[in-house]
């Protein structure tokens, strides 16, 4: 049989041979040349991976160009060199009232940059000096400073040195945060490198001058010149300048308008820095005095307002960057912002807190309390605290029932609820029967809020909520026609906002809005009621202050609002409006603890009542005519000096005493849930079974 060898075979065959034959003709003669030993000792190239090593090394160096190429492109995006000329903390902005009244001021004190070519030399020497002597000769970096910096920190006398360049300072608080950590000190020195590259060593040291913090919130060397000395960089003796040179080290510490010996102590080191540069000679250094203070501008306006930490940040969104102090008209009216501290000053609300926020129908916030003392604490209840807002949810589960069809005389049944896991009650357990929507409403009937909750469902409630602005998320469940779920005062108050002017939603703000055009009016501006749907609204509320939970809220001009009282007694609200005025009214402890004899009918109304009647013309209630006397004829007696009120509601529990000028003393109370009432007048005493409705009940739970 015939075999076909392969071609691999052939080859294999041949070069045995040639071997055996190499191996033969060695071994015969010896002296000839032998080529092919000398092929097999040569040295073969050693493999990584199946690559030779100048492979790798080549594509290691592309690699690394590659990553530096990145890394700048990176940098040119996060660290922008246009950065470092602007200042490193958010300048000052004054806060004016509407009337130009100063009210607040708030930011760093900063001012123009410097030219360093402008400034005397002795200044520049003193910086560089003491925190980079060798800045005009390295590239970012000083291996030097390092070494000395570690070598101090190990062997040295226990104080920390950092070793960092000018540059590096200025990449560190103008493109990095505060955090020690190799990472950001590699970035740092990366940073530094790049600005080395893009900037001259004057414009470097110009942007780090006009940037570092000297303390007392300045920050700047022209700002620190002026607020020290009271002049320009320009002009600063050497006695000045190396005080000024010390501060950077440690400006908190160091500030001489609060520790002027450790200023002086820092400013004569600074001094023996600048005669071992030979900045100047030993000679100068000792005939320099200490620098006197110059300090001239004393800050009298408070950086810090309840209404002001909420408006800077709005006015930071309105200004532009850049190093001039900025003065800002608000929408705050100064004489309502006086009347409602003077209203809430004397509200007695004993341990407790209190907040009021007033704003026009169209969300301009003219008065703003956060608290009883700003001092005491900065906290904002108006915009920082979401609290139960009670009854005065209300208004969006009676504005979803009027959206589904019904009307202020559509009836709902005010009886016990039996059925179901949640059985709310009604204030004093008391129970009407059925009811048209207007008389729940004035009464605060919390089961009929439950039932209209549930018929329109409730997520045609959270819609209407969310519709006139509440922006706070919200539980769905029954309890939610209640107010359970948190809302600020501030956002609570802008959705009765919405329903005074008829435009929604409205969002509160501290500063005059442009007009919109009417292509942008067309397409994105407010909404508003049909007006049957805006009159079905006022007439619900108007009836609440009228006949209802918010009578202590009456003035002598058409005024509408709601009561609310949290579970348990925990917050009691009222919020309303009358004429162009809505004004929100929350008292409530921090702590969240029951108030004691404190409902939303009561002391929030008396409190609303109060600053409106002195916010608006002709608002207070008429005082009565007086009954004319006739002349004691023992001589004339001097009269009390008692206010003529034609209403003085007072809570006492679930109480209720009114004085009525001219009429006597009335008080509402109940006995086991019997309702009746008690007259005290000229004719005696008298006490008869309170009319259905008469005296408003606590706001519901």
């Amino acid at each position: 049989m015939l075999f076909r060898r392969s071609s691999s075979d052939k080859n294999t065959d041949v070069d045995s041979r040639l071997a055996a034959f190499d191996d033969n003709h060695a071994q015969r003669f010896p002296d000839d040349p032998q080529p092919w030993n000398d092929a097999a000792s040569a040295p073969t190239k050693r493999l990584f991976l199946g690559k030779t090593r100048w492979w790798w090394f080549r594509r290691t160096v592309a690699g690394l160009i590659a990553m530096f190429v990145l890394l700048l492109l990176w940098l040119a995006v996060t660290a922008p060199l246009s950065k470092s000329l602007q200042p490193i903390a958010p300048p000052r902005i004054t806060l004016l009232a509407s009337d130009g009244t100063p009210i607040a001021r708030n930011g760093a004190i900063v001012d123009r940059p410097v030219d360093v070519t402008q400034l005397p030399p002795h200044v520049v020497q003193a910086f560089l000096s003491i925190e980079d002597r060798r800045f005009y000769s390295h590239w970012g970096i000083d291996p030097r400073g390092l070494a000395r910096a570690a070598w101090s920190n190990a062997f040295g006398s226990g104080i920390t040195q950092g070793g960092s360049t000018i540059t590096q300072q200025l990449a560190k608080f103008t493109f990095l945060t505060p955090e020690r950590s190799l990472t950001r000190k590699a970035r740092e020195m990366l940073i530094a490198f790049w600005l080395e590259g893009r900037l001259t060593k004057d414009e470097i040291l110009g942007r780090y001058l006009s940037n570092v913090y000297f303390g007392d919130n300045v920050y700047g060397l022209r700002a620190a010149s002026l607020h020290y000395f009271y002049r320009q960089p320009e002009r600063l003796t050497l006695s000045q300048s190396v005080m000024l040179a010390g501060l950077v080290q440690a400006p908190s510490r160091l500030a001489p308008t609060k520790n002027p010996e450790r200023a002086a102590k820092r400013a004569k080191l600074v001094l023996r820095a600048m005669v071992a540069n030979k900045a100047i000679t030993q000679a100068k250094a000792d005939a320099t005095p200490v620098a006197r203070l110059d300090v001239r501008v004393r800050e009298t306006l408070p950086t810090g307002t309840y209404f002001a930490d909420w408006a800077i940040p709005q006015a930071r969104l309105l200004t532009e960057s850049g190093y001039s102090d900025v003065r800002i008209t608000t929408t705050l009216d100064a004489r309502l912002q006086n009347i409602a501290r003077k209203v809430v000053a004397r509200a007695g609300v004993g341990n407790a807190q209190i907040a009021l926020v007033a704003m026009r129908p169209n969300g301009e916030v003219v008065a703003m309390v956060g608290g009883k003392s700003y001092k005491q604490s900065a906290f904002n209840r108006a915009t920082q605290a979401k609290r139960q807002p009670g009854s005065t949810f209300k208004l969006f589960v009676y504005l979803a029932a009027l959206r589904s069809g019904m009307t202020p005389q559509s009836m709902i049944a005010d009886t016990p609820i039996n059925e179901g896991s949640y059985r709310p009650k009604n204030s004093g357990l008391r129970y009407r029967g059925d009811i048209t929507l207007e008389q729940a409403f004035a009464q605060s009937s919390n089961v009929a809020a439950v039932r209209l909750y549930q018929k329109v469902d409730g997520k045609e409630v959270e819609q209407a909520a969310q519709d006139l602005g509440i922006r706070s998320p919200l539980t769905l469940d029954p309890s939610l026609a209640l107010g359970s779920s948190g809302v600020t005062l501030l956002e609570l108050t802008a959705a009765y906002a919405g329903v005074s002017g008829n435009q929604w939603p409205v969002e509160p703000h501290a500063f005059k809005q442009e007009e919109q055009g009417w292509i942008e009016w067309l397409f994105s501006g407010p909404r508003s009621f049909s007006g049957r749907m805006h009159r079905m609204l006022l007439d619900l509320l108007g009836a609440s202050v009228k006949q209802g939970t918010g009578r202590a809220a009456r003035l002598s001009i058409p005024a509408y609002g709601k009561t609310g009282t949290s579970q348990d007694n925990r917050d009691a609200l009222f919020v309303g409006f009358a004429a162009n005025l809505v004004v929100g009214v929350w008292i409530g402890n921090d702590d969240n603890s029951p108030l004691r004899g404190i409902n939303g009918g009561g002391l929030p109304a008396r409190i609303w009542r109060d600053f409106m009647s002195q916010s608006i013309r002709n608002a207070a209630p008429v005082n009565r005519p007086k009954t004319p006397e006739a002349p004691d004829p023992e001589g004339p007696i001097e009269p009390l000096d008692l206010l003529e009120l034609q209403e003085l509601p007072i809570d006492i529990g679930n109480s209720e005493i009114r004085v009525d000028q001219g009429q006597g003393v009335t008080v509402n109370t109940d006995v086991n849930g019997v309702p009746f009432e008690v007259t005290l007048d000229r004719d005696g005493a008298s006490i008869q079974p309170a009319p259905s409705g008469e005296r408003p009940a606590p706001d519901p739970r």
